[in-house]
């Protein structure tokens, strides 16, 4: 075959396909998952690997006479004239020779197969090479062939030949397809092939075979929120579960319509040579097997605050994650994660910001802080006062507040200081709200 596969499965296998066949059938499945080769790691490749023994029998260079063969292949794989002629004899004697760094890596030269039906994550496209054989000593006809995988959700047609079936299929022949599903799901999976034939005495007949594995998350994702007056910070740390190095192409924060967000990446080394190469070639992060991961980090703002617009019923869902990876041999794999929410807060009815303070502030000096405040419901409310806590000023001072007012203040201190206290306080309803965080302001001298 054209394309690399794993052993057919047989039962009963706990690692691959469970299949339940149905006796006196002419007809029947054998099911190989289509993957990628690797490279394995093998004490026996020490012994090194040569050209000469894709071309020579087994026994070539360990028979009576290897020298025939040796001379032959010694002169078309290595010519006179050539410079990477290779000293020492043919035989197996000096293949302990490490005579490049890469022979210490044991690689054995070749790539292996997988012989098993192998572990499929989540995120990963599931492809299978599906073969119907005739093992009887008649004809089958009429062949009807379907195959669906099952979820404990849904049932995926993958391929049915109903409009056009297999006209035949000869004693001792097989017909083959390829099926290929994107694995959106966790947990039990069933692949279920049928065939509807006439069998050599004319009987229909229905063969179904199930073959079942399991699908297991490949990586996990991890978020903490921290907000900080008005910019939220979203870390991501992202695990490797899988046995297999993730080569990560593309880890996208994508926010929700009310946020922007904006990677943060640490500073380059000075070493770092940048061309324009490096940037349309970038270098993908890799997350070791078994346990690796890789933080990530954005900060968040509020489309809508920049507006001066109040935020949505759903502003508290932050975006979501798009991330694809490739393993070690290039095979892709695509994730997307739930929506991640902020910490959530408790909602108020009216909200009071400072729109302005001075830029420059002198010391001893009255200076005015506009605020700011806004009826978040659909009712009148109000009136509020809006003063300083004794403790800031040493003074009792109260503002009746009705809409964008100025508060006035005095500071007494060169440098840089906060702004404290501000409260409000709902009249009507006796009731105080929380103060306005600290707003800090630098103090100079005349």
């Amino acid at each position: 075959m054209a394309s690399p596969y794993a052993g057919g499965v047989q039962p009963p296998s706990p690692a691959g396909a469970v299949q339940q066949q149905q006796q006196n059938h002419s007809l029947a499945f054998r099911v190989m998952r289509l993957s990628r080769p690797s490279l394995q790691p093998d004490l026996a490749a020490l012994l090194r690997f040569d050209p000469r023994d894709v071309f020579l029998p087994e026994d070539a260079l360990t028979g009576s006479d290897p020298s025939a063969a040796a001379k032959f292949l010694h002169g078309l794989l290595h010519p006179a004239d050539s410079a990477t002629a290779v000293p020492g004899d043919f035989t197996f004697r000096d293949r302990f020779l490490l005579r490049d760094p890469a022979d210490a890596l044991a690689l054995p030269g070749l790539l292996v197969l997988p012989q098993s039906f192998g572990a499929i994550y989540l995120g990963e496209t599931f492809c299978s090479y599906i073969s119907i054989n005739n093992s009887s000593s008649f004809e089958a006809r009429d062949v009807v062939i379907k195959a669906e995988i099952q979820t404990e959700r849904q049932r995926i047609l993958l391929l049915d030949t109903s409009k056009s079936p297999v006209e035949s299929i000869r004693s001792g022949g097989r017909y083959d397809f390829i099926v290929e599903h994107d694995v959106k799901e966790l947990g039990a999976h069933t692949l279920v092939c049928t065939a509807l034939y006439n069998d050599g005495d004319g009987e229909r007949k229905y063969l179904p075979q199930f073959f079942k594995f399991s699908v297991s998350n490949p990586l996990s994702v991890r978020t903490k929120v921290r907000t900080i007056k008005d910019i939220t910070y979203l870390e991501a740390c992202i695990e490797n579960h899988t046995k297999s190095n993730l080569y990560m192409d593309q880890v996208d924060f994508e926010p929700a319509q009310q946020w922007s967000a904006t990677r943060l990446e640490a500073d380059e080394h000075p070493s770092t040579v940048k061309s324009a190469i490096g940037d349309l070639c970038k270098q993908p992060i890799l997350i070791r097997a078994g346990g690796g991961i890789y933080n990530y980090l954005y900060q968040l703002r509020s489309s809508s605050d920049e507006a001066g617009q109040t935020k949505s019923e759903g502003s508290s869902i932050l975006g979501k994650f798009q991330i694809t990876w490739r393993t070690n041999l290039g095979e892709p794999g695509r994730l997307q994660t739930q929506n991640i929410h902020s910490t959530p807060t408790a909602s108020k009815d009216v909200n009071l910001r400072a729109v302005k303070v001075p830029p420059i502030i002198y010391v001893e000096r009255a200076f005015m802080v506009n605020l700011c405040l806004t009826n978040q419901t659909d009712k009148t409310v109000g009136p509020f006062e809006v003063f300083l806590a004794p403790s800031m000023s040493g003074e009792d001072r109260a503002v009746l507040v009705n809409g964008p007012q100025k508060l006035s203040m005095v500071t007494t201190q060169l440098g840089v200081q906060k702004i404290s206290g501000i409260t409000m306080y709902a009249v009507q309803e006796k009731k105080y709200y929380e103060p306005l965080p600290d707003i800090e302001i630098f103090v100079d001298a005349e």
